[in-house]
């Protein structure tokens, strides 16, 4: 299943965006017989099945709706969610800096809901992969009801699962974490990838990002850099162009790097000392995080007993 078909026609089961005079947008899914309903009337799905799009249709009351084929991000903004999805403008910054193409393999961790999973697979196929591992049973089954809808679930590998262990992989063209703590998996990523393979991550805040640099500066990773993207829309009205009233700002920071040799110079650059200290604070993390999953596992021990008699 595809969006819409690739000769221009509307063919039933494709995805098509209406959009109204005052810029609202709506996804609908064609289906022989059936009709979409709004306050300002109905349009029926055969009036778009079988025909081109890039025209005006109207409900019975005289509403026009614009047919058109949905753009990736028309795609991102419908999908139905659990939590917050990466927004389209860091979407395809990512998909850029990745250097993603037909034939390319990426893995990403923190599948969600599927939106930046849905525009990685969109740059790699038909002849690429995406291998998305996530941990949280709910987020795994929307995800791939929502790339199955958006045609995209057979150019992917899902896996429900946790990555403390690594990655099933290996050689893949890219990496990107999509995680609370992704300095905490950077070994994992270094050794999925390929030689000079491309890494990506996204984080909300500088802390993290503070600490995800200070993790790529004690391991074989280099060509760092950091970023955040701002999107201002305009009114698209030539006699009084101005910004809109609201404009997408900070959404997350990211951070790409490339993976170099265990041996290159590069590693030199940051002070043993400062490394050090770096890789004492991580193992202590982990400890602290293993812990913590250890304890939340035991029976609470301040709760009374049913049988103590001073409970």
């Amino acid at each position: 299943m595809v969006e819409t078909s690739l000769h221009g026609e509307a063919s039933e089961g494709d995805l098509v965006l209406l959009v109204s005079p005052d810029r609202k947008r709506y996804l609908i899914r064609l289906k022989g017989g059936e009709q979409w309903y709004s306050h300002r009337g109905s349009i029926l799905h055969d009036d778009l099945i079988g025909h081109p799009l890039g025209r005006t249709l109207y409900t019975q009351h005289g509403y026009a709706y614009l047919a058109l084929e949905p753009s990736i991000n028309d795609l991102l903004q419908a999908m139905p969610r659990a939590s917050q999805i990466v927004y389209g403008k860091d979407a395809a910054q990512i998909a850029f800096r990745l250097s993603l193409c037909p034939g390319r393999t990426v893995l990403e961790t923190g599948t969600g809901s599927g939106a930046l999973t849905l525009v990685l697979a969109r740059a790699v196929m038909p002849t690429g992969r995406v291998f998305s591992y996530e941990t949280r049973p709910d987020a795994f089954e929307m995800a791939r009801n929502n790339l199955e809808d958006a045609g995209v679930l057979p150019y992917v590998t899902l896996y429900n699962e946790d990555i403390s262990r690594g990655f099933h992989e290996t050689g893949v063209d890219a990496c990107f974490l999509d995680l609370r703590e992704p300095w905490l998996f950077l070994d994992h990523a270094w050794d999925v990838l390929k030689g000079s393979g491309f890494f990506g991550a996204l984080v909300p805040t500088t802390n993290q990002v503070s600490r995800l640099l200070e993790g790529l500066a004690t391991r074989p990773f280099g060509d760092v850099t950091v970023e955040e993207i701002l999107q201002r829309s305009y009114k698209p009205v030539a006699a009084r162009l101005r910004p809109e009233d609201r404009m997408i700002a900070h959404s997350a920071f990211l951070i790409f790097a490339r993976k170099v040799a265990r041996d290159d110079e590069s590693l030199g650059w940051m002070p043993e000392k400062k490394r050090r200290a770096y890789l004492g604070k991580q193992a202590m993390a982990q400890r602290e995080a293993a812990e913590k999953s250890l304890e939340n596992l035991r029976p609470n021990s301040a709760t009374p007993h049913e049988d103590d008699p001073d409970a």
